[in-house]
């Protein structure tokens, strides 16, 4: 099988040097077993799904822990969450760093957990999908249409799975298992749609009432089926970028896939001739985009906190963020070509902001050639980590 070297590895074990307790987070399928049996081969490991190790766990969790008294790495915590009680009281105890791994599949209702039982004890990692860096390091290089119909999900390049077949899969497995353990959904079919439907809102504004009455339920409803699919790391949402640059109307987020493969999916990409004058093409990109951005900041250990910018003038900028002293602008074009109209935005927003503020400006398009233009940096998709390495 095809060993792919994942870049938050180091920050892993480095964690683990100074916690008692390392919690790696991210979506199924995104690689978090492969890479702490990686870190730490010397450990025991238990995958919680495993109905009788989950069992044993479940009837006595103080005498299941104790069997590891050098720690060992948990699989899916979010199974058993009184463990993390227990595993409490043992750091404390032994006080000794690196004792216990633990990874799980859902983000807020887990972490509500960790937090509550493992407050300062415990270092929170996230793993999303592969990385151009990744992929690019053993000579997996796909040209853009394929990467995007691809996507990101290890298990695909590792077992040559067709990225139509693993979607479809996922897909399957997400609703039949893990929506079932976090919330009733009486109607999977109006799931499913719901799914496809905000498929086709990617890199949008989000209107909940739209969506709402689109599909004739509640607003409510809609609210609580984006919050279950933040929970789930199957998307993420960009607040507006609000810090001392006057009046704001726009307030609502735009949504964005965590892997832009099962968005082409959702969207019936099935062939890469499918994107070639695909409507939301310019939306997918900027999804890639995005995701690398958010990837680098996560496997460094960093908070992604990434934002956009819309004024009432219609003024907008794709992505907003703070890196070190230095605020970062970005806009993202599909386009192949160069065109100075490209930089417009980021000239405007530059002349908003008081001369206090280090701004950086960045074009990222899927052509070639890169340079300064003026005062902006223009860069190859490929080349988005040069943005972190110019911001050290």
């Amino acid at each position: 099988m095809l060993e792919i070297k994942r870049t938050l590895l180091p920050e892993l074990t480095h964690c683990a040097s100074l916690y008692p307790v390392v919690t790696v987070l991210g979506p199924r399928q995104s690689g978090k077993t492969t890479l702490v049996k990686m870190a730490f081969p010397e450990k025991p490991y238990l995958n919680l799904e495993d109905p009788d190790i989950r069992s044993f766990a479940q009837i006595d969790p103080r005498q299941f822990l104790e069997q590891y008294p050098n720690g060992a790495i948990l699989d899916e915590i979010q199974r058993v969450p009184m463990l993390l009680s227990y595993i409490q009281g043992l750091v404390d105890k032994k006080n000794s760093p690196g004792l216990f791994i633990l990874s799980g599949s859902h983000q807020l209702p887990l972490q509500e957990e960790i937090m509550q039982s493992l407050a300062g004890r415990t270092a929170i990692l996230h793993l999303m999908p592969l990385s151009l860096a990744e992929l690019t390091a053993v000579s997996l290089d796909h040209d853009l249409d394929q990467q995007l119909l691809y996507g990101f999900y290890p298990r695909i390049y590792q077992h040559s799975i067709e990225p139509q077949r693993f979607y479809r899969d996922y897909i399957q497995t997400y609703v039949e298992r893990d929506l079932k353990m976090m919330i009733n959904i009486k109607d999977l079919d109006q799931f499913r749609r719901f799914l496809n439907l905000i498929a086709t809102r990617v890199g949008q504004l989000m209107d909940y009432t739209q969506l709402a009455n689109d599909l004739g339920i509640s607003r409510h409803t809609i609210k609580a089926w984006i919050s279950l699919l933040k929970a789930s790391f199957i998307v993420t949402t960009l607040p507006p970028y609000f810090e001392n640059l006057g009046k704001r109307i726009i307030k609502s987020s735009k949504l964005y896939f965590n892997d832009v493969g099962l968005v082409c999916y959702l969207l019936g990409i099935r062939h890469t001739e499918h994107l070639l004058n695909h409507p939301l093409r310019g939306y997918l990109f900027e999804n890639l985009v995005v995701n690398e951005i958010s990837k680098f900041l996560s496997n460094a250990g960093e908070e992604p906190l990434l934002y956009f910018y819309r004024d009432n003038n219609q003024l907008e900028v794709d992505l907003v963020f703070q890196h070190g002293i230095d605020l970062i602008a970005i806009e993202i074009k599909s386009a192949k070509t160069f065109n100075q109209d490209f930089l417009k935005n980021l000239t405007q927003f530059q002349a908003l902001l008081p001369p206090s503020y280090t701004l950086k400006t960045y074009l990222i398009y899927s052509g070639e050639h890169e340079q300064k233009v003026f005062d902006h940096q223009v860069l190859n998709y490929r080349h988005s980590s040069q943005i972190f390495e110019e911001s050290e």
